[in-house]
């Protein structure tokens, strides 16, 4: 356990120095250290610690929560396939989002909105789902995928009746785009009280995916157990989307892929998640933003691009 931990540290932490040091203008090491140590140019300074760092941080954050998202969810509905996005968040902050952008708010605002909406769609699906007696992972599931199909026809509403000019921004903010990350350090610091929070129930999560019955059997508090993982992957997905848009893949197979590798113990897999989840987003960031420099792609794009042919896979290998 501790060891592939710090592997996955150590990969973390190459993937910083690689952010930090390519893009459009490339920082050699010894320039790079200089910065670290407070010295070096002025230019370089802006650059890494106001421009570069920021960014790779809010990357690295949203990496996190999906992946914890979605290894939540993933126990939640019993199912490996299952991602954050698959209730509908996404889509509510989405509409949350766009509401304030053809508003023309700030982006403070945009922010706000975003994080209400998916708030609005996480109690819409649990209320739905619930009805007037309780509720099961197939219902949950199910009334999420039709929440989701409804937040997909009123995007595609609002970007019908969108004027011209506001359609770009709201599409890169639809595609996932980390640019637009204001501060990272929200973000950040929810990752951290999750997975301190998470943690202490991760044997129980252990024995939660083997079945509710069975963990009823064993003493496991079932039904407040879900609660507690169903609002906790839904903040988590919430602070996600409201960071750095929508980006897919990301919670569907940075824990798929860690189970296949660490096996289903989730008091690695839930760490674990956290670490792989920032570093693949940190290099998929990495990328967009060099790949057809000084032109930057939105970084949806690009863990679109590795998470379908990398799922096809993983389905095929599981078959």
């Amino acid at each position: 356990m501790t060891r592939s931990l710090l592997v996955l540290s150590g990969i973390s932490l190459a993937a910083f120095v690689l952010a930090l040091a390519v893009g459009s203008v490339t920082v050699s090491p010894s320039e790079l250290w200089a910065v670290i140590q407070g010295e070096g140019s002025k230019l370089h300074h802006t650059l890494l610690l106001e421009l570069r760092l920021p960014r790779t941080l809010a990357a690295f954050a949203t990496g996190g929560l999906l992946a914890v998202a979605g290894a939540l969810m993933q126990v939640l509905l019993r199912n490996p396939l299952a991602d954050p996005y698959v209730l509908g968040l996404s889509g509510g902050a989405a509409v949350g989002a766009l509401l304030a952008m053809l508003a023309g708010l700030g982006a403070l605002v945009i922010s706000g909105a975003a994080f209400a909406g998916a708030m609005l769609a996480m109690v819409l699906v649990f209320g739905l789902a619930h009805g007037t007696g309780s509720w099961t992972a197939s219902r949950l599931l199910l009334t999420g995928v039709v929440v989701a199909a409804g937040w997909g026809a009123v995007i595609t509403l609002m970007l019908a009746i969108t004027p011209s000019y506001k359609l770009p921004g709201m599409l890169y903010w639809l595609m996932g785009d980390v640019s637009y990350a204001r501060t990272p350090w929200p973000a950040f610091v929810i990752l951290v009280l999750a997975i301190l929070v998470i943690m202490p129930l991760a044997r129980n999560l252990n024995v939660l995916a083997r079945g509710p019955m069975q963990a009823a059997a064993l003493g496991v508090s079932v039904r407040p157990l879900e609660w507690t993982i169903y609002v906790l992957a839904s903040l988590l997905t919430a602070t996600a989307v409201t960071t750095a848009g929508s980006i897919g893949f990301v919670g569907l197979i940075v824990p798929h892929m860690l189970r296949l590798v660490l096996g289903n113990d989730q008091r690695i897999i839930l760490p674990a998640s956290a670490l792989a989840g920032g570093t693949l987003l940190v290099l998929a960031d990495t990328l967009a933003r060099t790949v057809i420099a000084p032109e930057q792609l939105p970084v949806g794009v690009i863990t679109a691009l590795l998470g379908v042919p990398t799922f096809l896979y993983l389905l095929h290998r599981s078959r």
